[in-house]
């Protein structure tokens, strides 16, 4: 630090002291901490959607247990103590039974990770607790998927729903792209006439905040898309009746700059949970085994496997940061369409057989 350097940072600590805002580092307890966290780095550094999760993860759990413990004074111990009672049953706050997944506590560590890191960095504390308590273990879980038949009796079902809808599921399917990936999709990202979609924001809602758009979290979110022919002549489609409402709309468009692929009719985009809404209602309508929205996803990706397509080329479709990523998440289609290659060679012994018969 320069000496200039020095002299401003002077300047902002006997501010804080004369407005009583400084805290003495070994008076700071982890509540204090965290509004600071909060202030200096949070909102400045994590997504709009990351924020709001990590505060609420925070202040409904966190903070209640070890807000009051002064910053110095939390242990490993104490971290682990925090994330094995987590591990109890009915702590879930969604009405559900059982307990919460390894990936919710798995969260709750990372937030930690985050927080203390920030304090370590800052110089309050020597080292971070959260440094040498282990990651809890994140098994995989089986995504539940569309087999061929009720995939074809999905697109059948969507025949009968209204186009925007049809689309954005026969999107979600055969491309493989995530909700707010979609939600996020503007006309101008879609090239009709080489049948491709460039996928490069993603839209999300934040209470207090309303719609985000964003660039996707990673490099290999960004990509293009090949779509089948089929759902391009959808597209054309869906492009005219959505201009039309435009013309409509017209001094009560609120889609501003942005001409979204899904939107309301006077262009502003959908709500993600109104998408969840339709699909629970719509697969109710039509007798459909219930899967998430996000499952679609998993269901596009079993389907390619299925048909032999190579892991490297479904990897990038989905805009996985690497094929490992795939392959652990698809572990079980793949020891399915391995089954099914063995097969094959039982083909050719059956053959040898029946020649020599």
């Amino acid at each position: 630090m320069t000496k200039r350097e020095a002299e401003k940072e002077l300047a902002k600590f006997q501010a804080e002291v004369e407005a009583g805002e400084y805290i003495a580092p070994e008076k700071m307890t982890f509540a204090d901490f965290v509004e600071e966290w909060k202030e200096k780095y949070a909102k400045k550094h994590l997504g709009p959607k990351t924020y709001e999760t990590y505060v609420l993860h925070l202040r409904n759990r966190i903070i209640p247990a070890m807000g009051h413990l002064r910053l110095d004074q939390i242990k490993p111990i104490h971290l682990i103590s925090f994330l094995e009672n987590l591990e109890e049953e009915g702590l879930r706050q969604d009405g559900k039974q059982g307990k919460l997944s390894q990936g919710t506590i798995e969260y709750y560590h990372k937030i930690l990770r985050n927080v203390f890191k920030r304090a370590e960095e800052w110089k309050l504390i020597k080292e971070s607790p959260a440094a040498s308590v282990k990651n809890p273990k994140t098994a995989y879980k089986e995504a539940q998927v569309y087999d061929q038949k009720q995939v074809e009796a999905l697109f059948e079902a969507l025949e009968k729903e209204p186009l925007t809808w049809k689309v954005m599921i026969t999107l979600a399917v055969t491309c493989g792209l995530r909700r707010g990936e979609l939600l996020g999709l503007e006309w101008e990202h879609i090239d009709l006439e080489a049948g491709t979609i460039h996928i490069k924001q993603n839209l999300t809602y934040v209470s207090g905040q309303g719609f985000v758009i964003k660039e996707p979290k990673t490099k290999n979110s960004i990509r293009k898309v090949t779509v089948p022919q089929h759902v391009i002549k959808m597209l054309r489609k869906l492009k005219l009746q959505k201009m039309e409402e435009r013309m409509k709309a017209d001094d009560l468009w609120e889609g501003g700059e942005h001409f979204f692929v899904f939107s309301s009719w006077n262009g502003k985009p959908i709500n993600p949970s109104s998408v969840k809404t339709w699909w629970q209602r719509f697969t109710d309508r039509h007798n459909l085994p219930y899967i998430r929205f996000h499952d679609l996803r998993h269901t596009s990706a079993t389907l390619l496997i299925n048909q032999g397509v190579h892991m490297k080329t479904i990897s990038a479709r989905l805009g996985h940061a690497n094929i490992l990523t795939t392959m652990n998440i698809y572990g079980h289609a793949l020891e399915e369409a391995d089954r099914a290659a063995a097969e094959k060679f039982d083909t050719l012994f059956q053959t040898k057989k029946n020649r020599l018969n």
